[in-house]
């Protein structure tokens, strides 16, 4: 079990990374001025949605504004405390990972339901977004499933067992 725990802590920090990275270095130029990035950032973001034809990020729709919008405020902060908890082994953890798999999943459900019902999405980007999902359940999975042994026992004693042990 701890070999199936470490690899979703490996999957889970490795999302963690990349989210905590790429909101303000990718994701922000679609909302912010793109004269505030180097030009390297700029033209990797250009190389991207030419390489796999995001129209979301190319002509992004008032939805999607306020989807990155949300990335910025409320996964970014979470994923850099995931990625600390991660790595601190902090209890807290569970939490965070169930937070931020849950917004993902939330997230793609908007995106993905976009790009399948306009036919505009190409099977490459529909591919690219196939791996966010299995972080995002991943994630989600992690934070359900994080319960300390010490905390199921005390869960399973009756009240007064309980009150002794506090």
């Amino acid at each position: 079990m701890g070999a199936v725990s470490a690899a979703v802590d490996c999957v889970v920090a490795l999302f963690s990374l990349i989210m905590a990275v790429a909101a303000p270095l990718f994701d922000s130029q679609i909302v912010l001025p793109r004269r505030l990035y180097p030009a390297p950032l700029v033209n990797f973001h250009r190389w991207f949605i030419a390489e796999f034809d995001d129209y979301l990020v190319a002509d992004p729709p008032a939805f999607f504004i306020g989807l990155v919008w949300l990335d910025l405020v409320f996964l970014w902060p979470v994923c850099v405390a995931n990625l600390y908890g991660i790595l601190a082994r902090r209890r807290w953890t569970a939490t965070t990972s169930l937070m931020a798999g849950v917004y993902m999943i939330t997230y793609l459900c908007a995106i993905l339901g976009e790009m399948l019902s306009s036919g505009k999405a190409t099977p490459r980007l529909l591919q690219l977004y196939v791996p966010f999902a299995v972080f995002a359940v991943t994630a989600v999975l992690r934070g359900l499933c994080s319960c300390s042994a010490p905390l199921a026992v005390a869960m399973s004693l009756a009240p007064s067992a309980q009150k002794k042990m506090v």
